[in-house]
Formats: structure tokens, C-alpha cells, sequence
């Protein structure tokens, strides 16, 4: 599917954010000293962006769509992913 499509798809997909990221780096050095910044290429919603001024990975969770991307993309292994809270999360309009 094409990034034009996807965006399509995700503006017709509701959210309702928690305050609490069910998202987490678990080790910040090994994403500084990760080469490829793998996660900011695999997500398909753009939900990790590399800070250079912090020299950190941003998470944007109220943008996840929970595909599970996150809990095996990573190299390394660097991400915590679980689901979002009971009633938060991805609320997909059509199945």
C-alpha cells in the first residue's frame, strides 16, 4: 500500500489517547548509538522520529495504530510495546 493510501486509512481511523504512552524505549543508548534508526523507517504511521537535538527517539503514541510493528522491528529489541489501556487506543471505523 502506498504512504497516500495509508494516510487515506489512518484519517478515517478515530483514536482515544490515554495520557499513559503504552509505548517506551527501553535502553535510550542503544538508539543513539543504533546507525539505521530503524524504527523511524518500519512504523507505518510515523509514531518514532529521531530527536537530534536531544539525540533521543520521539514517540507520538496517540498516532499508533497497534499493528505490533514496534514489538519486532527494532534490531535490538528497544522497544516496550503492550496494548493500550481498556477503552483507549485505535478505534477502527470499518473492520
Amino acid at each position: 500500500m502506498n504512504q497516500a493510501r495509508l494516510r487515506e486509512k489512518v484519517a478515517v481511523t478515530s483514536f482515544k489517547v490515554d495520557s499513559h504512552s503504552h509505548l517506551a524505549i527501553k535502553d535510550p543508548e542503544v538508539c543513539r548509538q543504533c546507525e539505521g534508526k530503524w524504527c523511524t523507517l518500519f512504523c507505518p504511521t510515523g509514531v518514532f522520529s529521531w530527536n537530534e537535538v536531544d539525540q533521543k527517539i520521539d514517540i507520538t503514541h496517540e498516532a499508533c495504530v497497534e499493528c505490533g510493528a514496534s514489538r519486532i522491528g527494532c534490531p535490538y529489541l528497544n522497544i516496550h510495546w503492550e496494548y493500550p489501556r481498556g477503552g483507549f487506543g485505535v478505534q477502527h471505523r470499518y473492520g
